[in-house]
């Protein structure tokens, strides 16, 4: 089959440090390939792939300070998919709403996964293509009052071996959060928890531009550098050192997360994750199992002494048999089929 695949251009693909949507998008072609697909992937010029490699850029654009009007580059990159649509079986954008007004001007189908949220400004144009094939991350994230065409639910899946499991965590132990470091992702809970359980924390993620004030103001003045640290934004092998070191990870979120791809990266290590009740989590931890299930901060204060004593086999298993990457892609292969049709499916696999 004839794949297209379009990402982000704002984070290379995979990413170099952060970023949830590359990494799946990086797995999903990769794997697409290996399993006899022809993949052209339509991102940053600076990306690593096994597909056919396409761009209107030579680097993720967080990269390059001179560039002003991000958008401008997207439209540039969609223009050149749309171009060549014939060339495909079918077209697969991550953009969220970016390729909707583009998709309904070719014969080749474009189905669209949406990674992200829905805002008031966006809404109005997903109503406008609600019609078109939509793939959510989760059943949380979707949204009934949109009505927007759901065919399938895929959720994100990840490669284990690049999460290797460790036993027994660190001594002394410690608690970890990864994100980033901006209001919705909870930082300021997971210290209000650490504090109330006297255990340190380590924290790593980037600092968006737009979050610098709130790290400054609200973060800044409660990280001590011992009981409370800050790493910056690691690599992936500090990552993964960092979580399958952990006795547990904090996921206190304080939106509707589509996903978070951190509780998976952490049970695949082996570590336990104690996250708040919204959006995806409930769909993610396996309460009582691979971490508790939170609705409040005092409750996750008092789960934290629990999931410590968790099997950490048992939160590996988890991933293994519902986020591998495998199991990602053929949720995938099956949301194409139902986009083209059985017999349309047959022939471009053939």
């Amino acid at each position: 089959m004839r794949i297209a695949q379009i990402a982000p251009l704002w984070e290379r693909v995979p990413p170099f440090r952060y970023g949830g949507i590359e990494l799946i998008v990086s797995l999903l072609t990769d794997e697409l390939v290996r399993r006899g697909h022809e993949v052209t992937l339509f991102a940053s010029g600076d990306s690593i792939t096994t597909g056919y490699l396409k761009t209107v850029h030579d680097q993720a654009l967080r990269l390059d300070k001179t560039i002003k009007e991000p958008a401008i580059y997207e439209q540039m990159m969609l223009a050149q998919v749309y171009q060549q649509a014939h060339h495909f079986d079918i077209i697969h954008s991550h953009l969220g709403c970016g390729a909707l007004p583009y998709s309904g001007f070719v014969k080749t189908p474009s189905v669209h996964t949406t990674h992200g949220i829905f805002t008031p400004d966006n809404e109005k144009l997903f109503r406008q293509f609600a019609w078109q094939p939509f793939i959510s991350i989760s059943e949380a994230q979707r949204e009934p009052r949109l009505g927007l065409n759901y065919i399938h639910t895929v959720y994100n899946g990840i490669d284990p071996e690049a999460y290797p499991l460790q036993e027994k965590p660190s001594s002394p132990p410690y608690l970890a959060f990864v994100g980033r470091l901006s209001p919705e992702k909870g930082p300021e809970g997971a210290i209000k928890i650490a504090r109330a359980i006297g255990m340190p924390l380590k924290m790593a993620g980037k600092i968006d531009v737009v979050d610098r004030d709130y790290y400054r103001e609200k973060l800044e003045p409660l990280i001590d550098g011992e009981q409370i640290q800050y790493l910056g934004e690691v690599s992936h092998e500090e990552k993964v050192q960092l979580m399958g070191g952990a006795t547990v990870t904090l996921f206190p979120i304080t939106w509707r997360e589509p996903f978070g791809l951190v509780m998976i990266e952490s049970m695949a290590t082996g570590t336990p994750v104690v996250g708040m009740a919204m959006g995806s989590v409930p769909e993610v931890i396996a309460h009582g199992k691979t971490g508790f299930v939170c609705r409040t901060l005092e409750k996750m204060i008092e789960a934290v002494p629990s999931a410590m004593k968790l099997d950490r086999k048992t939160c590996r298993e988890a991933v293994l048999s519902r986020f591998s990457v495998k199991m990602m892609v053929n949720e995938y292969e099956r949301a194409y089929q139902m986009v083209l049709g059985e017999d349309a499916f047959k022939k471009a696999t053939s």
